[in-house]
C-alpha cells in the first residue's frame, strides 16, 4: 500500500525541482526525502525523477503522476486548513446541559454575553434535572452538582454550593424555632423531591454531622419551587445560600441553626474528552471560569 506521505514528499520535490529545497520546506533530512521518493518509485514500478549531478527532471511518467496527484493533495491541504481554522476560531453549534437550579435569568445573561462575544457560535441549551448521557445525546458540556457517576468524563470544579436552614418570620409565629437539628422533626419542611426522594436532611457543623428525618406539606423537584414555597411561609427550607443571602439581609428570611448547614457540594463542568477540544468549547470553558457567578460560591 502506497504511503500518502511519500506522494506528498514526491510532489514537493517535483514542485521545487530540488531534493534539498523540498527537504527544507518539509523540515526533513535530504537523505530521508530521497529515500522516500525511491520507495515510491519502487512501489509504482516507474522512474518518476531523472537525477543528474546538476539537474532534477520529471520523467514523462513522473510528470503524468505529478499532474494527477497535485489536485487531490491540494484538496487534502485545504481540508486540513479548514479544520485548523474551525479549531482556532470559535464557531458552530455548542450543546450545553444545565440543571434547573442554574437555568435561570442570571445564567441566561451569561449565555447572552458569551454569544455577543462569539457571534459565530450557536448555543443549544438543555435545562433539565434528568441525568443526561453526554455522549449518547451529543452534548458538548454539562454543569453538574455533587459527586460524578461517570469516571470516563473530564470534570473541572468551578464553584461550590452550601444550603442553609431558613424560614419566613410568619412561619415562626406561634412556633418555637428549632434549637438543635432533631427539633426539625416537629416542624413543617419544604422538601426537594429530586432523583433521590428527600426524606431526611444531612447537616454538618465543623466535624459534627447528623441526619434528620423531615416531612412537610409540599415537595418539589428543583430549588426554584422549594424556595418559592419557603418564601411563602409553608415551612422550613434547606436552600442554597445564593437563594437566601439577600433575603436574610433584608429580614425576609430567618436563618435557623446558623452553626449548621448542608455539606459543601461542588459544581463541575463535565465534558467527554480533553483531546482536540473545539475552540467554541474552549472559549465557553474559559468564559465560565472568568464569570463571577452569583449562582455558586467561588473556589478560593
Amino acid at each position: 500500500m502506497i504511503d500518502l506521505n511519500d506522494i506528498a514528499i514526491f510532489a514537493k520535490v517535483a514542485q521545487l525541482e530540488s531534493f534539498s529545497r523540498a527537504a527544507r520546506a518539509l523540515s526533513m533530512p535530504v537523505s530521508t526525502v530521497s529515500r522516500r521518493v525511491t520507495v515510491l518509485e519502487e512501489q509504482l514500478g516507474a522512474t518518476l525523477l531523472q537525477r543528474t549531478t546538476r539537474r532534477l527532471n520529471l520523467t514523462p511518467q513522473g510528470r503524468a503522476y505529478f499532474n494527477q496527484c497535485s489536485e487531490p493533495l491540494g484538496e487534502l491541504y485545504d481540508a486540513e486548513r479548514a479544520l485548523t481554522q474551525v479549531q482556532r476560531k470559535p464557531e458552530g453549534l455548542l450543546r450545553v446541559s444545565v440543571p434547573v437550579t442554574i437555568g435561570q435569568d442570571l445564567f441566561y445573561e451569561f449565555i447572552s454575553s458569551f454569544l455577543q462575544t462569539y457571534p459565530r457560535v450557536q448555543v443549544d441549551l438543555f435545562v433539565t434535572n434528568s441525568f443526561v448521557d453526554l455522549i449518547a445525546e451529543n452534548i458538548d458540556v454539562a454543569l453538574r452538582y455533587g459527586e460524578l457517576r461517570d469516571s470516563t468524563l473530564v470534570a473541572q470544579r468551578i464553584g461550590k454550593s452550601v444550603r442553609y436552614l431558613v424560614c419566613t418570620p410568619d412561619y415562626l409565629d406561634g412556633r418555637n424555632p428549632p434549637s438543635r437539628p432533631d427539633d426539625l422533626r416537629e416542624h413543617q419542611c419544604v422538601l426537594l423531591n429530586g432523583r433521590n426522594n428527600e426524606d431526611e436532611w444531612e447537616l454538618v457543623s465543623g466535624r459534627k454531622s447528623t441526619r434528620v428525618p423531615v416531612s412537610g406539606p409540599v415537595s418539589a423537584r428543583d430549588h426554584h419551587a422549594v424556595s418559592a414555597f419557603t418564601y411563602r411561609g409553608h415551612g422550613i427550607g434547606l436552600l442554597p445560600s445564593t437563594f437566601c443571602d439577600a433575603r436574610i439581609a433584608r429580614g425576609e428570611l430567618i436563618r435557623l441553626l446558623p452553626e449548621w448547614s448542608s455539606p459543601e457540594i461542588f459544581i463541575h463542568t463535565v465534558y467527554p474528552t480533553r483531546r482536540f477540544l473545539p475552540s467554541r468549547l474552549q472559549a465557553f470553558l474559559e468564559a465560565l471560569k472568568g464569570w463571577k457567578s452569583p449562582l455558586w460560591i467561588p473556589l478560593r
